[in-house]
């Protein structure tokens, strides 16, 4: 006889007749791996601690029948097989015992052949319930990864592997209740990277969600395990600080902004970041989850609009200010489309002369409930939604438009300034933009001058010296605006294709009472007509100031000493108005007849 092997087929031979059991281990032994009982009760024993592939029972035995035994909960495992020993006179009881879960019967007195060919089919039959079970088993284990797959989805960021928005909320709502029940305090901060979408604009999204990653792990050392931090936007993170008195809130805080500082290295390119901070505390500030999270919202929104890189606590005014920005926001989007837009011209004007060579192009927004809504008020938020870049384009059209308008009415032909943004200039379709709405309108390049601001230009200087040199070879005007107010690299200065600088009018406010002012004022057109650059003054309100100019040998003039911005026809008729003057009467020492 060959030895059992463990891997052999289970087989449990139940029957109170010895002779049926002798029989049943000779035909069966060889192949399988046998064990006999003589009773149902001692099988209950032996089935509570092992399993078999498959049960042969006899139907007539003294005590527990094997009705009985396929009945018992839990005394024969699902895919195990239960064959009944039973008389050819108990017919009854086989087709009972069917019912009950058996799956065949061998008919006594047993016949080897029979017995054989009812073992085979049975352990196959428990071998295609193994396979189910596994099937089973692991289509249960898939469908719980795949739920767990899905639950991080749902409530995890895919990029920082932080609590998204939906659980942040969720949490907020969670502690919220906590701290009310034991009167703790709460606190809820909005963190913005500052730098993060000039990132994904300049370097790709790729290189920004590595900034999000590495910002994410400097503010989870910032707080305690008892704390979260969320990926609550595309560029806000949210830090629940439960139960912290404000002292503690301040030094969290100050953690994150000095975890902040060092560079971050993405793909080997250093990038240093500054944060925004809005801060919502309970109960001073909110009583529940959606007013403490819109809170933090509007401080960001302050700490952001302050210059960033500071930190902002709510008051009771920030919602009004913020609900107006979402105003302006939502009526900016629409603006362009409705018409809204209108433009305004002011003059600038030779100061040796005081005759109009230029107007600089101002964009004006008329609200239709607001009314006429200042510059200041909607051109940030243009450029923080990037709706600066359609705006910006038609600015430019009409600008052209109207100029090239003026010169078909008969006017002397003039230049156009108009300002392009930092987001303009990182396209790298502006030359191409500028030259398109040059042949649509049919004005020549040396009628446009496009004026650009220092930080704009040195935020990226190699890149903006390419795009202004082909702009300047296409013979439009490029000028510095705002200059000294910003960021001045001399270096760069001498470089760059430029044709003016126009001295920030921050200097010329106080040029005639203020040495420091008038010093740089000097410096400022001196260094400029050594590098043979027109010179500008914005923001001339007297004519102590125009003199002053006069003196120095400043080139020309803007500013309400002259001109107000005016409509197209004002400005016709200022125009006209002047080309009727004696030429005596066009000069510094009679400005009193200027408007």
């Amino acid at each position: 006889m060959e030895p059992i092997k463990t891997n052999n087929p289970k087989i449990l031979i139940i029957d109170d007749d010895d002779q049926i059991r002798r029989l049943l281990l000779i035909i069966l032994n060889q192949r399988y791996n046998c064990r006999e009982v003589r009773s149902a009760e001692e099988a209950l024993l032996v089935l509570a601690q092992e399993s078999f592939d498959l049960i042969i029972t006899g139907i007539d035995m003294d005590g527990a029948s094997a009705v009985d035994l396929v009945s018992h909960p839990h005394a024969i495992a699902t895919d195990s097989v239960v064959v009944m020993i039973s008389s050819r006179n108990n017919i009854e009881g086989a087709i009972e015992a069917l019912r009950a879960g058996v799956f065949d019967y061998i008919i006594k007195p047993l016949d080897i052949r029979h017995v054989e060919a009812a073992v085979e089919r049975a352990l196959r039959q428990s071998s295609l319930l193994k396979e189910k079970r596994r099937y089973k088993d692991q289509l249960e284990t898939l469908l719980t990864e795949r739920t767990a797959e899905v639950d991080r989805l749902a409530y995890y960021d895919t990029i920082t592997d932080l609590p998204n928005r939906t659980l942040c909320e969720d949490r907020v709502t969670q502690a919220l209740a906590a701290v009310q029940r034991v009167k703790q305090p709460l606190a809820v901060l909005f963190v913005s990277l500052d730098q993060l979408k000039r990132v994904h604009d300049t370097l790709g999204h790729s290189l920004g969600d590595q900034l999000l990653k590495q910002a994410a792990s400097r503010f989870r050392l910032c707080v305690t395990e008892s704390d979260t931090v969320c990926r609550f936007g595309s560029e806000e993170f949210a830090i629940l600080l439960a139960n912290k008195p404000r002292r503690d809130v301040h030094e969290v805080i100050a953690a994150i902004r000095e975890a902040i500082k060092p560079s971050f290295d993405l793909d080997g390119q250093s990038i240093f970041g500054t944060v925004s901070i809005g801060v919502s505390c309970f109960p001073t500030d909110a009583k529940d989850a959606q007013s403490l999270l819109k809170n933090a919202g509007a401080a960001l929104y302050h700490a952001r609009h302050a210059g960033g890189d500071n930190y902002q606590f709510y008051t009771a005014d920030m919602n009004a200010i913020a609900s107006m920005r979402l105003e302006l926001e939502t009526g900016l989007r629409q603006a362009l489309d409705n018409g809204e837009f209108l433009l305004h011209y002011q003059p600038r004007v030779v100061v040796d002369s005081l005759e109009i060579n230029g107007v600089e192009a101002l964009l004006r927004w008329r609200h239709p409930r607001l009314g006429l809504v200042p510059p200041a008020d909607f051109i940030p938020l243009a450029e923080e939604t990037g709706l600066i870049l359609p705006i910006g384009e038609w600015v430019l059209r009409e600008a052209c438009r109207q100029n090239k308008q003026w010169q078909k009415q008969g006017f002397p032909p003039m230049r156009v300034g108009v300002n392009i943004s930092a987001l303009q200039l990182e396209r790298q379709d502006l030359a191409e933009t500028v030259c398109r709405i040059l042949d649509e309108t049919q004005l020549a390049p040396q009628c446009l001058e496009l004026e650009l601001t220092e930080s704009s230009i040195m935020g990226n200087a190699r890149s903006s010296i390419d795009v202004l040199t082909r702009l300047q070879t296409m013979g439009v005007m490029i000028s510095i605006d705002d200059f000294g107010a910003g960021f001045s690299s001399l270096s760069y200065l001498k470089r760059l294709p430029i044709d003016a600088l126009k001295i920030d009018q921050s200097f010329i406010q106080d040029v005639t009472t203020n040495q420091d002012d008038a010093a740089l004022v000097m410096a400022i057109i001196t260094l400029a007509h050594n590098l043979r650059l027109r010179v500008v003054a914005e923001g001339v309100e007297t004519e102590e100031q125009l003199r002053f100019l006069h003196l120095l040998r400043c080139d020309e003039i803007q500013g309400f000493v002259f001109s107000k911005p005016l409509p197209p026809d004002a400005l016709e008729r200022l125009i006209e108005s002047r080309q009727s003057l004696p030429a005596g009467e066009q000069s510094p020492g009679s400005i009193s007849v200027l408007e």
